[in-house]
Parts: C-alpha cells; sequence; structure tokens
C-alpha cells in the first residue's frame, strides 16, 4: 500500500510503500477512502506530542471500507462503511474508562498519533473506535466530521445552552464554519466573531444570525449588547483573541476551549467571579459521538466545505492548511479501486 509518512520532525511527508498490515484480535482493517487533514496533524510533522514515536503515519479523519475483520471483530464486517477520529481507543480499567468516561482514558490511543492513520491506503483500528457512517453523505464531506464536526456538535450539545440561547463561535475557518451550521441546527441564537467584514456575508448564510468584526469592534462589548453570551466555543488558536472572549460572556456564561492554542491565554480572575463565569475545554468524543454527528449531519443536511487533494499531494495539501489557504477543510481523497 501507499502511505505519507514522517520519518522525522520537521522535514517533508515521505509517500512509501509499505506492506499492507493484517488486523490483529479485535480489530478490523479499513480500506482508505478519504481523510480530513487537521491542524492537529501538526502535532506528528513537528513531533509536538510528548512520546511520539516516529516514523508515523499521521491522519484522523478517517472514511473508509471495512476490508478484513480480526478475531473477535464479528460485530463488523468486510463492506461496511465506516470511520475513524482522534479516539482511538481505551484501556477499560482505568478511573476514566471504569466511570464510563472513556474519551478521558488515561492510557487511551489516539489515531495517527499513537497508532498509524488514515494518510495511507489502509489502516488497522480497533473496534471500540469504530463508527458506522450512515447513506446519504459522502466519504470526503464525512472525514472531517469524525474531528471538527465531532468536537463542535458534542461542546456544543453539551454547553449547557438551550435553544433560544446566545451562542457565539469565535473563528471561521474548520472548525468554526461548522459550529455555525450545528450552533445553527441545535436552534440557538447565533453570533459569528472573525476578523474583517468580508467574512459577514458567508457567516450570515452559515446560520449567523448576528456578526461581530473583531478588526473593528471589542468583541465584549458587542456581545454585551446583545445580553452577553451564554456560551462562546473558540476555535481559532490564538491566546490573544481568546482571552478577548471572557468578558463577553454572559450571567453564568461558558467559554468552552477548542481550539489548540500552543501559548498560555490570560484570565482576569475578577471577570469570572463577577458573573459566575467558566472556561473549559472540550476534546473531540468516542466512537458513539462520531455516529450521533454524522447521523445529525444527515438529517439536517449539514456538510463540511472542503478542498480535495490526492496522496501525492499530502505536502501541499497540509502546507496550505497551515497558511490558512484552505476553505475550509482539506481532505485526500483515495481511489475506490483496489
Amino acid at each position: 500500500m501507499k502511505a505519507a509518512v514522517i520519518h522525522r520532525a520537521g522535514e517533508p511527508f515521505e509517500i512509501e510503500d509499505r506492506p499492507t498490515p493484517e488486523p490483529g484480535p479485535g480489530q478490523v482493517r479499513i480500506r482508505v477512502r478519504a481523510c480530513g487533514i487537521c491542524h492537529s496533524d501538526q502535532f506528528v510533522a513537528e513531533a509536538l506530542w510528548p512520546g511520539l514515536e516516529l516514523p508515523r503515519v499521521p491522519g484522523h479523519e478517517v472514511a473508509g471500507v471495512i476490508d478484513a475483520c480480526g478475531e473477535g471483530a464479528d460485530k463488523f464486517q468486510a463492506g461496511e462503511k465506516v470511520g475513524v477520529g482522534w479516539f482511538g481507543g481505551n484501556c477499560g480499567d482505568c478511573p476514566a474508562c471504569r466511570a464510563g468516561d472513556i474519551v478521558l482514558c488515561e492510557n487511551g490511543t489516539i489515531t495517527g498519533i499513537t497508532r498509524d492513520g488514515g494518510y495511507a491506503e489502509y489502516m488497522l483500528a480497533p473496534i471500540e473506535s469504530i463508527a458506522r457512517i450512515p447513506e446519504g453523505i459522502s466519504m470526503a464531506e464525512a472525514a472531517p466530521l469524525l474531528c471538527a464536526g465531532v468536537t463542535m456538535f458534542n461542546s456544543l450539545r453539551h454547553s449547557g445552552a438551550r435553544p433560544g440561547d446566545l451562542v457565539a463561535i469565535q473563528g471561521l475557518g474548520g472548525l468554526g464554519h461548522l459550529g455555525l451550521l450545528f450552533a445553527d441546527a441545535l436552534g440557538f441564537r447565533v453570533a459569528a466573531i472573525s476578523r474583517g467584514p468580508a467574512k459577514r456575508e458567508l457567516a450570515e448564510k452559515l446560520g449567523a444570525g448576528e456578526f461581530i468584526d473583531a478588526a473593528a469592534d471589542e468583541v465584549g462589548p458587542a456581545l454585551q449588547k446583545m445580553g452577553g453570551a451564554r456560551v462562546i466555543v473558540a476555535t481559532a488558536p490564538d491566546a490573544r483573541s481568546i482571552s478577548a472572549l471572557i468578558p463577553a460572556l454572559g450571567r453564568d456564561g461558558r467559554l468552552i476551549v477548542v481550539a489548540g492554542a500552543m501559548e498560555p491565554f490570560q484570565v482576569n480572575a475578577i471577570d469570572l467571579i463577577s458573573g459566575r463565569r467558566s472556561i473549559q475545554g472540550w476534546p473531540s468524543g468516542h466512537a458513539q459521538d462520531s455516529t450521533d454527528t454524522l447521523n445529525f449531519a444527515v438529517e439536517k443536511k449539514i456538510r463540511p466545505m472542503i478542498q480535495t487533494f490526492p496522496l501525492q499531494e499530502v505536502q501541499t495539501a497540509y502546507g496550505k492548511m497551515l497558511d490558512g489557504e484552505i476553505r475550509f477543510r482539506a481532505v485526500l481523497e483515495f481511489s475506490a479501486a483496489r
């Protein structure tokens, strides 16, 4: 099989021939049809993830078809359309797993980071990490929903906001554009926060009823004029911009951080205390969360905005993603032919 591999930190992807892997007990082999390129793939490309072992095949937004099943994987069968996201499996025995919070497993594996991922024609996945892909959505559209999509849908549905509440989405990129679509479909009053007036029209098409140009207006006063946000989801990995969101929260408001900013952001304790405000991080979700996301997206006709590339152009696609030139998710697309 062909695979795009990172051998050394900061060096380009190498496309190489590798033996097609055989599934072990409790595993399936997936013939990859599409794999999204996520900003978190930088953790592999630049060896930023603690304990990362190279070489590694990145990719944790994987959509494909089961090709073979290992022993004990009889709940699935060859030919099923499935997806795998960031969640790559859990141990079942740590305190988090025993409490049923498997996405926070202390010994969990991560697709494309602690095990090889979807920048390849085939990959292996444990059955607990697999979500079935429903009819009515293409593989290339399904792939980004297995990370960016489930992160936004899952964080919003667990945010405490109710239909009619003011929910703001900061950033209009790969995560943010899906956040607007999901927030609108969930019945929230939606505000978009981005930089530049040219983005207003797109934000409104994606479901935003309000638009705040962070380059021209202070976000805090602008949202407070609307009554203050019940929830703000920070999707742009910029610490200074995230810090500016806290005064924009309303009473009992919650800032949910899903953007992996590399530098710390500042918090004024008075801003938290005076409004009983809180800050929460949110990981993506487990396999059932991905299934819920895909089913909701199909029902509500939510689709990511994507640009597709063949595996041979992985370096170009990855570079465009880092430079912000993708509108809005880059997806590697593989031929269905064997």
